[in-house]
């Protein structure tokens, strides 16, 4: 046999050899990734049947106590401080037997008007049924419109001197791309069935009839606010004709104390031990269940969150 068959036989076989390594290698990484993206769906699916075993209020009734709920944050359908979330905890608060009296710990800039109504409602209503509870409301950094709304229902407002209160107003903003499309040019093809259908169009000029009845929209709103603080603050508003107590404006712990904004200056603890004589805190404030955690850490609520930044869900009280 001559040397060259020799060679040719050898690098066959060294062909081979290489081929099956290489096919062994990506059927061993199919593999992998299968049993990868398996074990991710198994942990998914665990994280999802359990989760309303996980979702509820932390409280556990283990003798009397002040009872704190926490509402922190936007608040707005599917957040933390939704109605949902807010009116649950309350309910479970006060049925508990051994609450002695209820926090409400702010630290929230506002959101939805109608979810802050909802919680609104829930409250004066709750206090209706247990006279023997009351609830206090205590702004830590900011209790601010929407905020100050849920607060101004409680039995009393406390805050720190340099907490930030009030800010008692409606907004509602969006931006306009009629100028960038003319640029561009691009144009806008929008059909629709009712002549002011589209009018909260960003790619559309503003119309000064439709901007007046949005406007009247916004006032409407902002009454209803204005309403309901007067109806829970009563007489403690030192001037309820003040002109710019309901302007929006913003106010320090110390000057909504001037006003009546609040009745006094102090936080959760202070409340719990001195006001309510219950100095142990149980936190009834629902949380988020894993699965929750998990799909807003990784943006399953992206499109929402992007609406809400460019203002394109209603109005907001601020």
């Amino acid at each position: 046999m001559s040397d060259t068959n020799v060679d040719n036989k050898t690098w066959k076989l060294l062909e081979k050899a290489v081929l099956a390594s290489a096919t062994e290698q990506r059927r061993s990484r199919r593999w992998g990734i299968f049993f990868k993206i398996l074990t991710f769906v198994y942990l998914f699916g665990a994280l999802a049947l359990f989760s309303p075993l996980l979702s509820s209020s932390k409280g556990v009734s283990t003798g009397s106590h002040t009872a704190l709920i926490e509402v922190r944050g936007m608040i707005a359908d599917q957040e933390s401080a939704s109605a949902d979330n807010i009116v649950s905890a309350l309910r479970a608060a006060f049925e508990d037997e051994n609450t002695k009296g209820i926090v409400l710990r702010i630290n929230s800039p506002g959101g939805s008007p109608v979810q802050s109504g909802y919680i609104y409602d829930e409250i004066r209503r709750l206090r209706a049924l247990h006279t023997d509870i009351k609830v206090y409301a205590v702004i830590s950094d900011l209790g601010a419109s929407g905020a100050y709304y849920i607060a101004s229902a409680a039995d009393e407002i406390y805050a720190d001197k340099s907490s930030l209160v009030g800010s008692i107003g409606v907004t509602a903003a969006g931006f306009g791309f009629v100028g960038t499309m003319e640029k561009l040019g691009v144009d806008r093809r929008l059909y629709t069935s009712g002549a002011h259908k589209a009018f909260l169009d960003p790619f559309q000029p503003q119309n000064a009839e439709e901007t007046e009845f949005w406007q009247q929209v916004l006032q409407t709103t902002h009454k209803q606010f204005i309403a309901s603080v007067k109806e829970g603050r009563g007489a403690r508003l030192k001037d309820a004709e003040h002109p710019e107590l309901f302007s929006g404006l913003i106010w320090s712990g110390e000057q909504a104390l001037e006003l009546g904004l609040i009745d006094a200056l102090g936080n959760s603890s202070y409340v719990a031990r001195d006001i309510v004589g219950e100095k142990k805190l149980v936190d009834f404030t629902v949380q988020d269940s894993p699965f929750d955690r998990f799909a807003k850490k990784f943006g399953a609520s992206v499109a929402e969150r992007i609406a809400i930044l460019a203002g394109f869900n209603g109005p907001q009280l601020r």
